[in-house]
Formats: structure tokens, C-alpha cells, sequence
């Protein structure tokens, strides 16, 4: 076992999972990775895969059927896929938002219809927020839900949603009439009180998935290829009541709820940056051992020794920020400044050890034979999923001005 990233107090459960999850990204993911994200390929057995080893209820409650491990086993478990291929992890990642957010904010008739299902992989979970007009500013948001009778009618446009396609369930945010009118801290002072969260099922695929709904088709992407990213058309989607998150007492609550599964994600991301950025010093080490210039090994030669020395202690500051992180949300502490700091310092140091990977490869680098080319189209995607480095900063700074308040 390498040296760097490694986790102290594992239990033997913990250990044994990743160990398995480990072995088949060295089999199953690695192996394939480079021809599926060339095709922009759908790695349908690699889920497959990972339904039998149970990995999609890996956080959900023993009582659902899942393995009931905690957050900090689900990162490091996203670490290692990302080390594979950065797209399984997404595959998992919105899923796994969605199972958390049913079981710490959904009803028990929810919990009992749904959770059972996302633990297998029968059903997935994709995450909605985002809309063409907007994205860190989520306070924006345009799509709605009307009273109609028992229920609401929602219209509306949605973007950016991962699993679009191949997601039973998403987790929608919108804007309702009949929520508190609280107002957000944000500058512009729009309303976070009316926003509701609904479960909206629908049948996998592309075009019209459930009456009013849509998926249009795949986004083309620099990177992050093979998992789909899509929008979502809402024109008259009719839902009862229960399909708000935690039941019609939770109107006008989504914000929140959101904000809670966002602190997930953001760990998620940071997890992700860890595991790129494990995989692109592997290659940089190795490629360093093997390529001679100059009658040595370039690794002999101080200036990328120094390169191969910075790189591994970027990585190793990051995975502990994000272990940090994740156990903090573990113990049921609030950790959203940890979280934004975990997610923008792996994400920066994600960024700045990849390229100096590819610095390393030299010309080989800009070569699509190599692997470090497609990690250099996917790094750039953690600067932005899950709120920007600068939405980070902002989440950070008004955290600790609140414990430091004179």
C-alpha cells in the first residue's frame, strides 16, 4: 500500500471495503477507463460492478437494506473510484446526496418507498438546484410550484443535472407560493423562505420520463465523460403532496435541506480532487522513474524531485482536510466552513498536481494516449461543481466572522 493518503482509525469494516473497492478500480476501472471516456461511453458493467458490491446503499441504514457506513467511508470510497475515473464517482455521487437527504429530512413513508430501492441500485438518485439563469446563486432560482388542488404543478427549466438520464428519482428545488417568506443574508436579498424541495419519480431515459417531464439529451463536456449530464424540462408535472421532501410540513424548507446535502457534496468533491490528484502523481512518479534524460532518470534531477516532493504534500494536506471534514459531519457537528475549506484547497491543489503531472510527461503529456491528457480535462470540473473556489471563500470567511465576531 502507497504511503500517501492515508486514513488513521479505520475500522475493520472500513478497511475491508476499501480495500475490495480499491482492487476492482485497479481491475475493472483503470484497465477500461480511456477507451469508455474517448467513446463517451456509458460503463454499464462498472455499475454493474458496483451494484454487487452494494456500493449505491453504501450510506443508506442497515434497516433499508444498505451497509449503514458513514460519510467518511462514502469519501473514501469516492476517492478511490475517482483515482480509477473521475465519471463513477459521479455516477455515485448524486445518488448518494439524494439517499442522505431521504434519510435525515424525508417522512417514514418515504424513507420506506425509496431507500430500499436506491440501496440496490433499482433506483437512482440525480440532484436538481441549477438553471440556465443560474447557478452559485441558488437564492435565483425561477422554476416553480404552483397550488393546484392536493398538489402542485411545477414548470420550469433545469441544468446541470448528473444521472439525468439514468436516475429514477431527482431531488428538485423550486420556488412555492405558500412557504415562509423568510429573506436570504445574500446581497440581493432574494427569498429562500418559499423554496420546496420535491421527489420527483420518473422512468430512466431520454425524452419525456414522466407526464411533463423531459430530458432532452446528453451536454456535450470538455471532460467528465461517460456518466451523462443533462437539464431538465418541467411543463405541468402534477405531484401529489407527498412528493415534497419530508411532507407538506416541509414546504418552504428545501433551501435548507439542500444546503445540508450540499455539505455532503462538497466533501464528495473534495474526495474527488484527492483521488484525481493520487492518480496524476502515480503517473508523474512513475513516468519520472522510467523516462531518461540527460544520462538519468528525470526523477534524479532536482527540479522534478521538488515537482514529485510539492505534488505529494498538496495531496496529502488535502485528503486530511477532507477526512477532517467528513468526520466532522459524522459526529453531527456542523462543518460547513470545513467543508468549503476542504473542497477549495482540493480542488486548487487538484488543478495545480495534475498539471504539473502533465508537465513531467512533456510532449507525451498532450498525447490522447496518455492518461494524464484526460486527467487534464477533468480537474478543471472541480473548480466549479459544487460552488466555485470564490463561493467556498465566501462560505469560509462568513463562517468564521460568526465565531470571531467582536
Amino acid at each position: 500500500m502507497a504511503r500517501l493518503a492515508q486514513t488513521p482509525g479505520l475500522t475493520d469494516v472500513q478497511t475491508s471495503i476499501l480495500e475490495t473497492v480499491r482492487e476492482f478500480v485497479d481491475k475493472e476501472i483503470v484497465p477500461h477507463a480511456q477507451r469508455l471516456e474517448r467513446a463517451d461511453e456509458y460503463p454499464a458493467d462498472i455499475v454493474d460492478g458496483m451494484r454487487e458490491m452494494g456500493l449505491f446503499g453504501l450510506t443508506i441504514d442497515e434497516e433499508h437494506g444498505g451497509l449503514g457506513e458513514s460519510l467518511l467511508t462514502y469519501a473514501l470510497v469516492v476517492e478511490e473510484l475517482s483515482r480509477g475515473w473521475m465519471s463513477i464517482s459521479g455516477i455515485v455521487n448524486t445518488h448518494f446526496i439524494v439517499a442522505y437527504l431521504i434519510a435525515h429530512h424525508g417522512s417514514p413513508e418515504q424513507r420506506a418507498a425509496l431507500l430500499p430501492k436506491l440501496a440496490t441500485g433499482e433506483m437512482r438518485g440525480a440532484f436538481s438546484m441549477s438553471e440556465p439563469g443560474c447557478g452559485s446563486d441558488v437564492a435565483a432560482i425561477r422554476s416553480t410550484a404552483r397550488r393546484d388542488g392536493d398538489g402542485y404543478v411545477l414548470d420550469g427549466q433545469k441544468m446541470w443535472l448528473t444521472n439525468g438520464a439514468y436516475s429514477s428519482v431527482v431531488a428538485t428545488l423550486v420556488r412555492t407560493d405558500d412557504g415562509a417568506d423568510s429573506r436570504s443574508a445574500s446581497p440581493t436579498g432574494s427569498r429562500v423562505g418559499n423554496m420546496t424541495c420535491f421527489l420527483l419519480e420518473k422512468e430512466p431515459g431520454f425524452g419525456e420520463t414522466a407526464p411533463g417531464l423531459t430530458i432532452p439529451g446528453k451536454i456535450a463536456k470538455m471532460g467528465y465523460k461517460g456518466v451523462e449530464t443533462t437539464e431538465m424540462v418541467l411543463d405541468g408535472v402534477a405531484v401529489p403532496d407527498s412528493a415534497v421532501l419530508g411532507g407538506p410540513e416541509q414546504v418552504g424548507r428545501g433551501f435548507y435541506q439542500m444546503m445540508d446535502g450540499i455539505e455532503v457534496g462538497r466533501v464528495n468533491v473534495a474526495a474527488r480532487a484527492c483521488g484525481i490528484s493520487i492518480r496524476a502523481f502515480e503517473l508523474a512518479i512513475a513516468y519520472a522513474q522510467q523516462r531518461h534524460t540527460f544520462g538519468e532518470p528525470l526523477a534524479g534531477h532536482q527540479a522534478i524531485a521538488f515537482k514529485l516532493a510539492e505534488m505529494a504534500t498538496k495531496i496529502e494536506a488535502a485528503h486530511q482536510m477532507m477526512v477532517n471534514a467528513a468526520r466532522l459531519k459524522d459526529a453531527g457537528a456542523r462543518n460547513d466552513v470545513e467543508a468549503g475549506m476542504a473542497k477549495l484547497l482540493a480542488s486548487e491543489y487538484c488543478a495545480e498536481v495534475v498539471q504539473e503531472s502533465f508537465r513531467i510527461h512533456g510532449g507525451y503529456g498532450y498525447s490522447a494516449e496518455y492518461e494524464i491528457e484526460r486527467l487534464m480535462r477533468e480537474a478543471p470540473f472541480l473548480l466549479i461543481g459544487e460552488g466555485t473556489s470564490e463561493i467556498q471563500k465566501t462560505i469560509i470567511s462568513r463562517g468564521l466572522l460568526k465565531e470571531y465576531r467582536l
